[in-house]
Protein backbone atom coordinates (compact mmCIF):
# COMPACT_ATOMS: atom_id res chain seq x y z
CA UNK A 1 0.00 0.00 0.00
CA UNK A 2 1.33 3.47 -1.39
CA UNK A 3 1.07 6.89 0.43
CA UNK A 4 1.11 9.81 -2.04
CA UNK A 5 2.65 12.60 0.00
CA UNK A 6 2.73 16.59 -1.85
CA UNK A 7 6.17 17.60 -1.73
CA UNK A 8 7.03 20.53 -0.70
CA UNK A 9 7.99 22.25 -4.23
CA UNK A 10 4.67 20.95 -5.39
CA UNK A 11 2.79 22.13 -2.44
CA UNK A 12 4.38 25.90 -3.08
CA UNK A 13 3.70 25.19 -6.37
CA UNK A 14 -0.18 25.04 -6.17
CA UNK A 15 -0.18 28.34 -3.54
CA UNK A 16 1.88 30.50 -5.90
CA UNK A 17 -1.24 29.34 -8.58
CA UNK A 18 -3.82 30.67 -6.08
CA UNK A 19 -2.05 33.82 -5.08
CA UNK A 20 -1.88 34.90 -8.79
CA UNK A 21 -4.94 33.61 -9.55
CA UNK A 22 -6.77 35.67 -6.71
CA UNK A 23 -4.12 38.60 -7.55
CA UNK A 24 -5.19 38.63 -11.46
CA UNK A 25 -9.03 38.64 -9.97
CA UNK A 26 -8.52 41.41 -7.64
CA UNK A 27 -6.92 43.57 -10.53
CA UNK A 28 -9.45 42.91 -12.68
CA UNK A 29 -12.00 44.28 -10.02
CA UNK A 30 -10.21 46.69 -9.52
CA UNK A 31 -9.89 48.13 -13.33
CA UNK A 32 -13.88 47.51 -13.73
CA UNK A 33 -14.07 49.72 -11.44
CA UNK A 34 -11.87 52.21 -12.02
CA UNK A 35 -13.54 52.22 -15.06
CA UNK A 36 -16.98 52.33 -13.38
CA UNK A 37 -15.62 55.68 -11.40
CA UNK A 38 -13.96 57.28 -14.81
CA UNK A 39 -17.21 56.60 -16.69
CA UNK A 40 -19.72 57.90 -13.98
CA UNK A 41 -17.04 61.16 -13.54
CA UNK A 42 -17.78 61.89 -17.30
CA UNK A 43 -21.32 61.54 -16.65
CA UNK A 44 -21.10 63.91 -14.13
CA UNK A 45 -19.02 66.07 -15.56
CA UNK A 46 -21.01 66.78 -18.51
CA UNK A 47 -24.33 66.53 -16.43
CA UNK A 48 -22.84 69.95 -14.50
CA UNK A 49 -21.22 71.64 -17.53
CA UNK A 50 -23.86 74.16 -17.20
CA UNK A 51 -22.53 75.28 -13.50
CA UNK A 52 -19.04 76.84 -13.10
CA UNK A 53 -16.90 76.23 -10.46
CA UNK A 54 -13.26 76.58 -9.38
CA UNK A 55 -10.37 74.32 -10.51
CA UNK A 56 -10.72 70.59 -8.87
CA UNK A 57 -8.46 67.69 -8.56
CA UNK A 58 -9.65 64.79 -10.70
CA UNK A 59 -9.24 62.94 -7.16
CA UNK A 60 -9.20 64.77 -4.35
CA UNK A 61 -11.25 67.11 -5.51
CA UNK A 62 -11.72 70.60 -3.97
CA UNK A 63 -10.18 69.09 -0.85
CA UNK A 64 -7.58 72.15 -1.70
CA UNK A 65 -10.40 74.99 -0.81
CA UNK A 66 -11.81 73.37 2.66
CA UNK A 67 -9.20 74.90 5.33
CA UNK A 68 -10.13 73.73 8.47
CA UNK A 69 -13.12 75.14 9.83
CA UNK A 70 -13.04 77.66 6.68
CA UNK A 71 -16.49 76.34 4.98
CA UNK A 72 -18.59 79.20 5.95
CA UNK A 73 -15.85 81.37 4.30
CA UNK A 74 -15.44 79.21 1.56
CA UNK A 75 -19.23 79.41 1.17
CA UNK A 76 -19.54 83.18 1.11
CA UNK A 77 -16.66 83.23 -1.33
CA UNK A 78 -18.38 81.22 -3.88
CA UNK A 79 -21.78 82.80 -4.22
CA UNK A 80 -20.22 86.15 -4.55
CA UNK A 81 -18.23 83.78 -7.52
CA UNK A 82 -21.06 81.60 -9.57
CA UNK A 83 -24.74 82.68 -9.62
CA UNK A 84 -27.22 80.74 -8.08
CA UNK A 85 -25.26 77.18 -7.69
CA UNK A 86 -21.76 75.85 -7.70
CA UNK A 87 -20.77 72.14 -7.94
CA UNK A 88 -18.54 71.26 -4.70
CA UNK A 89 -16.31 68.07 -5.69
CA UNK A 90 -16.31 66.36 -2.48
CA UNK A 91 -13.82 63.57 -4.88
CA UNK A 92 -13.00 62.25 -8.36
CA UNK A 93 -16.66 60.80 -8.49
CA UNK A 94 -18.61 62.52 -5.96
CA UNK A 95 -19.99 66.13 -6.08
CA UNK A 96 -22.93 67.83 -4.66
CA UNK A 97 -24.44 71.01 -6.10
CA UNK A 98 -24.46 73.73 -3.58
CA UNK A 99 -27.59 76.25 -4.31
CA UNK A 100 -28.28 79.31 -2.64
CA UNK A 101 -30.42 81.49 -5.23
CA UNK A 102 -34.44 82.03 -4.03
CA UNK A 103 -35.63 80.60 -6.98
CA UNK A 104 -33.86 77.47 -7.28
CA UNK A 105 -34.88 76.91 -3.67
CA UNK A 106 -38.28 77.64 -4.35
CA UNK A 107 -37.92 74.53 -7.33
CA UNK A 108 -36.30 72.14 -4.85
CA UNK A 109 -38.78 72.93 -1.56
CA UNK A 110 -41.73 72.94 -3.93
CA UNK A 111 -41.74 69.77 -5.32
CA UNK A 112 -44.12 67.73 -3.27
CA UNK A 113 -43.31 65.29 -0.63
CA UNK A 114 -45.58 62.90 -1.81
CA UNK A 115 -45.41 63.32 -5.54
CA UNK A 116 -43.34 61.43 -8.26
CA UNK A 117 -41.37 64.33 -7.66
CA UNK A 118 -40.15 64.08 -4.34
CA UNK A 119 -36.72 64.56 -3.48
CA UNK A 120 -35.21 62.08 -0.82
CA UNK A 121 -32.91 63.47 1.97
CA UNK A 122 -29.48 62.44 0.86
CA UNK A 123 -28.60 59.15 2.49
CA UNK A 124 -24.72 59.49 3.14
CA UNK A 125 -25.62 63.00 4.79
CA UNK A 126 -28.29 61.82 7.12
CA UNK A 127 -27.98 57.92 7.90
CA UNK A 128 -24.84 58.32 10.64
CA UNK A 129 -28.07 60.14 12.36
CA UNK A 130 -30.46 57.29 12.59
CA UNK A 131 -28.65 55.16 15.56
CA UNK A 132 -28.56 58.51 17.17
CA UNK A 133 -32.40 59.76 16.83
CA UNK A 134 -34.17 57.27 15.28
CA UNK A 135 -36.25 57.38 11.96
CA UNK A 136 -38.49 59.88 13.01
CA UNK A 137 -39.63 63.24 10.93
CA UNK A 138 -36.18 64.19 9.60
CA UNK A 139 -35.10 60.56 8.31
CA UNK A 140 -38.15 59.71 6.83
CA UNK A 141 -39.55 59.86 3.40
CA UNK A 142 -42.64 59.75 1.06
CA UNK A 143 -46.06 57.83 2.31
CA UNK A 144 -44.66 56.94 5.81
CA UNK A 145 -42.83 60.76 6.70
CA UNK A 146 -46.66 61.88 5.17
CA UNK A 147 -48.41 59.80 8.02
CA UNK A 148 -45.73 60.83 11.21
CA UNK A 149 -45.90 64.77 9.91
CA UNK A 150 -50.05 64.33 9.57
CA UNK A 151 -50.25 62.84 13.31
CA UNK A 152 -48.03 64.99 15.11
CA UNK A 153 -48.97 68.82 13.27
CA UNK A 154 -51.58 69.41 15.66
CA UNK A 155 -49.73 69.47 18.36
CA UNK A 156 -47.95 71.95 17.65
CA UNK A 157 -50.52 74.41 16.68
CA UNK A 158 -50.52 77.99 17.39
CA UNK A 159 -53.64 77.41 20.06
CA UNK A 160 -51.50 74.54 21.56
CA UNK A 161 -48.36 75.97 22.08
CA UNK A 162 -50.21 78.97 24.36
CA UNK A 163 -50.39 77.61 27.66
CA UNK A 164 -46.60 76.63 26.87
CA UNK A 165 -45.42 80.18 27.02
CA UNK A 166 -45.80 80.18 30.57
CA UNK A 167 -43.40 76.93 31.22
CA UNK A 168 -40.88 78.91 28.84
CA UNK A 169 -40.85 81.69 30.80
CA UNK A 170 -40.33 79.32 33.69
CA UNK A 171 -37.12 77.67 32.26
CA UNK A 172 -35.60 80.88 31.31
CA UNK A 173 -35.97 82.57 34.59
CA UNK A 174 -33.93 79.85 35.86
CA UNK A 175 -31.62 80.65 34.38
CA UNK A 176 -31.19 83.94 34.53
CA UNK A 177 -31.47 83.24 38.55
CA UNK A 178 -28.22 81.18 37.88
CA UNK A 179 -26.68 83.90 35.55
CA UNK A 180 -27.24 86.42 38.83
CA UNK A 181 -25.53 84.07 41.58
CA UNK A 182 -22.29 84.17 38.73
CA UNK A 183 -22.40 87.94 38.15
CA UNK A 184 -20.11 88.80 40.75
CA UNK A 185 -17.50 87.04 39.80
CA UNK A 186 -16.45 89.68 37.16
CA UNK A 187 -16.08 88.34 34.29
CA UNK A 188 -17.74 87.40 30.92
CA UNK A 189 -19.79 84.32 31.39
CA UNK A 190 -20.59 82.21 28.44
CA UNK A 191 -23.86 81.54 27.57
CA UNK A 192 -24.17 78.37 25.53
CA UNK A 193 -24.31 75.83 27.57
CA UNK A 194 -26.63 77.40 29.94
CA UNK A 195 -29.21 78.41 27.20
CA UNK A 196 -28.45 74.42 25.56
CA UNK A 197 -29.63 73.34 29.11
CA UNK A 198 -32.61 75.56 29.36
CA UNK A 199 -34.03 74.63 25.77
CA UNK A 200 -33.57 70.85 26.80
CA UNK A 201 -35.46 72.30 30.25
CA UNK A 202 -38.22 73.62 28.46
CA UNK A 203 -38.98 70.46 26.21
CA UNK A 204 -38.86 68.64 29.22
CA UNK A 205 -41.48 70.41 30.50
CA UNK A 206 -43.30 70.72 26.99
CA UNK A 207 -43.27 67.55 25.62
CA UNK A 208 -42.94 65.03 29.01
CA UNK A 209 -44.69 66.99 31.43
CA UNK A 210 -41.17 66.92 33.33
CA UNK A 211 -41.58 68.28 36.81
CA UNK A 212 -38.86 70.75 38.71
CA UNK A 213 -35.74 71.64 36.46
CA UNK A 214 -32.99 70.18 35.21
CA UNK A 215 -31.05 73.10 35.32
CA UNK A 216 -31.34 72.53 39.06
CA UNK A 217 -30.97 69.14 38.89
CA UNK A 218 -27.73 69.00 36.76
CA UNK A 219 -24.69 70.82 36.03
CA UNK A 220 -24.53 73.05 33.03
CA UNK A 221 -22.50 70.66 30.92
CA UNK A 222 -24.96 69.50 28.21
CA UNK A 223 -23.01 67.46 25.03
CA UNK A 224 -25.88 67.76 22.28
CA UNK A 225 -25.37 70.46 19.54
CA UNK A 226 -29.13 70.99 18.91
CA UNK A 227 -32.28 69.53 17.46
CA UNK A 228 -32.70 72.24 14.99
CA UNK A 229 -33.32 70.02 12.25
CA UNK A 230 -35.42 70.71 9.09
CA UNK A 231 -38.82 68.72 9.70
CA UNK A 232 -38.02 67.33 12.91
CA UNK A 233 -37.13 68.27 16.60
CA UNK A 234 -38.64 71.56 18.23
CA UNK A 235 -36.61 73.98 17.02
CA UNK A 236 -34.56 74.12 19.96
CA UNK A 237 -31.17 75.84 20.99
CA UNK A 238 -31.67 78.62 18.90
CA UNK A 239 -31.52 81.77 21.59
CA UNK A 240 -27.59 81.72 21.33
CA UNK A 241 -28.38 82.94 17.94
CA UNK A 242 -31.09 85.31 18.99
CA UNK A 243 -29.23 86.90 21.87
CA UNK A 244 -25.65 85.82 21.67
CA UNK A 245 -24.07 85.01 18.59
CA UNK A 246 -24.70 87.78 16.76
CA UNK A 247 -22.80 90.11 19.24
CA UNK A 248 -25.53 92.78 18.99
CA UNK A 249 -27.05 94.57 21.94
CA UNK A 250 -30.16 96.33 19.58
CA UNK A 251 -32.74 95.07 21.86
CA UNK A 252 -32.17 97.28 25.03
CA UNK A 253 -31.91 100.36 23.24
CA UNK A 254 -35.45 102.70 21.39
CA UNK A 255 -35.70 101.69 18.12
CA UNK A 256 -35.40 104.33 15.63
CA UNK A 257 -38.59 104.56 13.60
CA UNK A 258 -40.57 102.46 15.98
CA UNK A 259 -41.63 102.91 19.42
CA UNK A 260 -39.76 100.72 22.48
CA UNK A 261 -41.71 97.63 23.50
CA UNK A 262 -44.11 98.18 26.75
CA UNK A 263 -41.56 96.35 29.10
CA UNK A 264 -41.94 98.51 32.26
CA UNK A 265 -44.94 96.31 33.61
CA UNK A 266 -43.07 93.17 33.25
CA UNK A 267 -43.89 90.33 31.89
CA UNK A 268 -47.88 90.41 32.18
CA UNK A 269 -47.74 93.27 29.45
CA UNK A 270 -46.68 90.73 26.92
CA UNK A 271 -47.05 87.36 27.83
CA UNK A 272 -50.72 87.10 25.62
CA UNK A 273 -49.52 89.07 22.95
CA UNK A 274 -45.86 87.91 21.58
CA UNK A 275 -47.68 88.74 17.69
CA UNK A 276 -47.14 92.17 19.08
CA UNK A 277 -43.16 92.56 19.86
CA UNK A 278 -42.40 94.06 16.23
CA UNK A 279 -38.65 94.80 16.76
CA UNK A 280 -38.13 92.05 18.63
CA UNK A 281 -39.18 90.07 16.19
CA UNK A 282 -37.01 92.10 13.38
CA UNK A 283 -33.57 91.65 15.78
CA UNK A 284 -33.95 87.47 15.93
CA UNK A 285 -35.15 87.11 12.51
CA UNK A 286 -32.07 88.98 11.51
CA UNK A 287 -29.63 87.54 13.90
CA UNK A 288 -30.90 83.87 12.09
CA UNK A 289 -30.21 85.58 8.50
CA UNK A 290 -26.72 85.96 10.01
CA UNK A 291 -26.63 82.33 11.70
CA UNK A 292 -29.67 80.24 10.65
CA UNK A 293 -29.29 77.15 13.06
CA UNK A 294 -28.91 74.79 10.45
CA UNK A 295 -26.28 75.81 7.21
CA UNK A 296 -27.35 72.98 4.82
CA UNK A 297 -30.06 70.52 3.83
CA UNK A 298 -29.03 67.79 1.75
CA UNK A 299 -31.18 66.26 -0.85
CA UNK A 300 -30.90 63.51 -3.71
CA UNK A 301 -33.10 64.50 -7.00
CA UNK A 302 -35.07 61.46 -7.74
CA UNK A 303 -35.90 63.33 -10.73
CA UNK A 304 -34.90 65.93 -13.45
CA UNK A 305 -35.04 69.73 -12.60
CA UNK A 306 -35.24 72.68 -14.79
CA UNK A 307 -34.21 75.99 -12.73
CA UNK A 308 -35.86 78.91 -13.87
CA UNK A 309 -32.95 80.37 -15.44
CA UNK A 310 -32.99 77.25 -18.15
CA UNK A 311 -29.77 75.25 -16.75
CA UNK A 312 -31.49 71.73 -15.42
CA UNK A 313 -29.76 68.67 -13.17
CA UNK A 314 -30.09 65.33 -14.00
CA UNK A 315 -31.92 62.26 -11.96
CA UNK A 316 -29.23 61.06 -9.36
CA UNK A 317 -27.79 64.47 -8.61
CA UNK A 318 -27.20 65.59 -4.81
CA UNK A 319 -27.86 69.22 -4.01
CA UNK A 320 -27.36 70.98 -0.74
CA UNK A 321 -29.69 73.41 -0.11
CA UNK A 322 -27.04 76.20 1.59
CA UNK A 323 -29.09 78.23 3.09
CA UNK A 324 -26.19 79.80 5.18
CA UNK A 325 -25.14 81.38 1.43
CA UNK A 326 -28.63 81.93 0.41
CA UNK A 327 -28.69 84.07 3.74
CA UNK A 328 -25.40 85.45 3.26
CA UNK A 329 -26.33 86.13 -0.64
CA UNK A 330 -25.39 89.56 -1.61
CA UNK A 331 -27.66 89.62 -4.74
CA UNK A 332 -30.69 88.74 -2.10
CA UNK A 333 -29.69 90.51 0.90
CA UNK A 334 -27.10 93.91 0.37
CA UNK A 335 -24.48 93.98 2.43
CA UNK A 336 -25.06 90.71 4.01
CA UNK A 337 -22.66 90.82 6.41
CA UNK A 338 -24.73 94.32 8.33
CA UNK A 339 -26.83 93.66 11.41
CA UNK A 340 -29.65 95.04 10.46
CA UNK A 341 -33.05 94.39 11.38
CA UNK A 342 -35.27 96.92 9.53
CA UNK A 343 -35.14 94.24 6.51
CA UNK A 344 -37.56 92.50 8.69
CA UNK A 345 -39.53 96.14 9.48
CA UNK A 346 -43.41 95.00 8.94
CA UNK A 347 -43.83 95.90 4.80
CA UNK A 348 -40.71 94.65 3.42
CA UNK A 349 -41.02 93.05 0.61
CA UNK A 350 -38.54 90.02 0.39
CA UNK A 351 -38.84 86.68 -1.83
CA UNK A 352 -40.54 83.87 -1.05
CA UNK A 353 -37.86 81.93 -0.42
CA UNK A 354 -34.95 83.70 0.86
CA UNK A 355 -35.37 83.62 4.09
CA UNK A 356 -35.17 79.95 5.58
CA UNK A 357 -34.07 79.79 8.97
CA UNK A 358 -36.42 76.70 9.28
CA UNK A 359 -36.53 75.35 5.80
CA UNK A 360 -39.82 75.76 3.47
CA UNK A 361 -42.36 73.84 1.72
CA UNK A 362 -43.67 70.69 3.25
CA UNK A 363 -40.40 69.68 4.72
CA UNK A 364 -40.31 72.59 6.97
CA UNK A 365 -39.50 72.61 10.97
CA UNK A 366 -42.99 71.60 12.23
CA UNK A 367 -41.49 73.31 15.57
CA UNK A 368 -41.02 76.32 14.02
CA UNK A 369 -43.96 78.22 15.89
CA UNK A 370 -42.76 76.79 19.31
CA UNK A 371 -39.03 78.31 18.23
CA UNK A 372 -40.29 81.70 17.07
CA UNK A 373 -42.20 81.64 20.75
CA UNK A 374 -39.31 80.29 22.85
CA UNK A 375 -37.10 83.15 21.50
CA UNK A 376 -39.29 85.88 22.48
CA UNK A 377 -39.86 84.74 25.60
CA UNK A 378 -36.00 84.00 26.04
CA UNK A 379 -34.83 87.04 24.60
CA UNK A 380 -37.40 89.73 26.25
CA UNK A 381 -37.10 88.17 29.68
CA UNK A 382 -33.50 88.63 29.28
CA UNK A 383 -33.29 91.61 28.54
CA UNK A 384 -36.07 92.88 31.04
CA UNK A 385 -33.50 92.07 33.90
CA UNK A 386 -29.62 92.48 31.83
CA UNK A 387 -27.97 94.54 29.18
CA UNK A 388 -25.72 92.34 27.20
CA UNK A 389 -22.49 93.38 26.34
CA UNK A 390 -20.13 90.98 23.56
CA UNK A 391 -16.61 90.03 25.33
CA UNK A 392 -14.36 91.97 22.47
CA UNK A 393 -11.81 89.59 23.37
CA UNK A 394 -13.47 86.59 22.44
CA UNK A 395 -15.63 87.23 19.17
CA UNK A 396 -17.65 84.12 18.29
CA UNK A 397 -16.61 82.24 15.27
CA UNK A 398 -19.27 80.37 13.33
CA UNK A 399 -18.45 76.54 12.33
CA UNK A 400 -20.95 74.62 10.15
CA UNK A 401 -21.30 71.82 12.49
CA UNK A 402 -24.35 69.71 11.92
CA UNK A 403 -26.08 72.64 13.26
CA UNK A 404 -24.02 75.97 13.16
CA UNK A 405 -22.12 76.56 16.44
CA UNK A 406 -19.29 78.84 17.70
CA UNK A 407 -15.95 77.25 17.53
CA UNK A 408 -15.19 79.22 20.86
CA UNK A 409 -17.93 79.72 22.71
CA UNK A 410 -20.43 82.31 22.96
CA UNK A 411 -18.90 85.00 25.66
CA UNK A 412 -21.11 87.97 26.96
CA UNK A 413 -20.79 90.50 29.41
CA UNK A 414 -24.16 91.11 31.96
CA UNK A 415 -25.21 93.97 33.62
CA UNK A 416 -27.86 93.82 35.94
CA UNK A 417 -30.63 96.43 35.09
CA UNK A 418 -32.65 98.41 37.91
CA UNK A 419 -36.13 96.45 37.97
CA UNK A 420 -38.62 98.31 36.41
CA UNK A 421 -41.22 96.25 37.52
CA UNK A 422 -43.11 96.48 41.08
CA UNK A 423 -43.82 92.84 41.23
CA UNK A 424 -39.96 91.16 40.97
CA UNK A 425 -42.23 87.51 40.79
CA UNK A 426 -42.82 88.63 37.69
CA UNK A 427 -39.18 88.72 36.25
Amino acid sequence: MSVSVLSPSRLLGDVSGILQAASLLILLLLLIKAVQLYLHRQWLLKALQQFPCPPSHWLFGHIQELQQDQELQRIQKWVETFPSACPHWLWGGKVRVQLYDPDYMKVILGRSALSCLSDPKSHGSYRFLAPWIGYGLLLLNGQTWFQHRRMLTPAFHYDILKPYVGLMADSVRVMLDKWEELLGQDSPLEVFQHVSLMTLDTIMKCAFSHQGSIQVDRPSDPTEEGSTTEGGGAGEDQEEEAFGFSGYPPLGQRAPGLPRPCWCSGWNCFRNHLDQMPYTTMCIKEALRLYPPVPGIGRELSTPVTFPDGRSLPKGIMVLLSIYGLHHNPKVWPNPEVFDPFRFAPGSAQHSHAFLPFSGGSRNCIGKQFAMNELKVATALTLLRFELLPDPTRIPIPIARLVLKSKNGIHLRLRRLPNPCEDKDQL
